[in-house]
């Protein structure tokens, strides 16, 4: 469970990131490409919180 607990920082951690990059990005197609990879990692982010919590409650 601590490896998908770090998993889960981590994923937030590069979407923020991503985040980050993507509105600092000067050029069009950057921006759209950081904006996907954000939203990317946002939702793998979501599916292992969502494990997690499903995991807390089998236990």
């Amino acid at each position: 469970m601590k490896d998908m607990k770090a998993q889960l920082e981590k994923l937030r951690a590069d979407a923020a990131e991503c985040a980050l990059i993507r509105d600092l990005a000067t050029d069009t197609r950057k921006r759209e490409l950081f904006a996907k990879l954000a939203a990317h990692l946002e939702v793998l982010a979501s599916e292992v919180e969502r494990a997690l919590g499903a995991e807390r409650n089998t236990t």
